[in-house]
């Protein structure tokens, strides 16, 4: 009788475990989205547009309450929030996260430049602002390792102690808060010169670090071609600190190597 009462016991018992274990991981999602959308986000590099800060492979924490909350503080963008809330202006050098126009879907980070009523002008790969030249020093040359994870075309290559590397003419920038950054400069193309941008109320004008591998707002907003000025709403928040960083040469199935192709030395830069 024992045995036959303990068997009819157990899908029940069974049940009570599936629920708990069950409202453990609905209380571990709410908990994680929570933690993401309001307070500290991952966020990793997948273009060039950010050389020399940052690198493809590059892995960082983004804090989300720098500049507000709307709906693009949360995942998928969920219109939970309305408008934007405790909104504030990034300050001009902040590297930021953002939802790209026009289609404000996709994850983009680049520098802001200009805020509200800024002018913003390139005049032979010299950056204007509000009728300004922003003091640009050429310093030593960016070398970056040719690795998996980055390559470049013929003109920039280069070796070091038989190692291949690009090698991009590199100079120092430094706004008129006296922030500074290094931006890079390919040579003379079309995103050297552009006409007079003003920018608008609510809208900051982002650009990459790599001056001439970036789609920013220097162009219209046009998928994969720029994205125009950028709703201060579409701020989703700061690049803070580098916790992680890879050259591609890892393997999945070799975990030694996943060691031996972190970049150590980048991990724990701040911005």
């Amino acid at each position: 009788m024992t045995d036959v009462a303990s068997t009819a016991k157990m899908p029940t018992s069974l049940r009570g475990e599936t629920r708990e274990t069950l409202s453990f991981l609905l209380k571990l999602v709410i908990i994680v989205a929570i933690f993401r959308s309001f307070i500290f986000s991952p966020f990793n590099i997948p273009s060039e547009s950010m050389l020399p800060r940052l690198l493809v492979g590059d892995y960082l924490f983004v804090s989300k309450w720098n500049y507000g909350f709307s709906r693009y503080s949360l995942p998928f963008s969920l219109p939970l929030i309305p408008g934007h809330i405790f909104a504030r202006l990034p300050e001009r050098g902040d590297v930021a996260v953002f939802k790209a126009p026009p289609g404000n879907g996709e994850d983009y980070i680049k520098r802001v430049i200009g805020l509200p009523g800024d002018t913003i002008q390139m005049r032979r790969g010299q950056l204007i602002l509000n009728g300004v030249a922003v003091p640009k020093q050429r310093i030593a040359d960016f070398i970056v390792p040719i690795t998996p994870n980055y390559t470049c075309s013929a003109e920039f290559q280069d070796s070091d102690d038989g190692k291949p590397i690009c090698r991009y003419a590199q100079f120092r920038e430094t706004l008129p808060s006296g922030r500074s950054y290094n931006v890079l400069d390919r040579g003379d193309t079309p995103a050297d010169n552009t006409s007079l941008f003003i920018v608008p109320a609510d809208h900051v004008f982002m650009m990459g670090d790599n001056r001439d591998d970036s789609a920013d707002s220097r162009f219209p907003p046009v998928v994969g071609q720029g994205i125009g000025f950028v709703p201060t709403r579409n701020l989703e928040g700061k690049a803070v600190v580098m916790f992680f960083s890879t050259n591609g040469t890892a393997n999945w199935f070799l975990p030694w190597t996943w060691f031996s192709a972190a970049r150590w030395g980048r991990i724990g830069g701040g911005f």
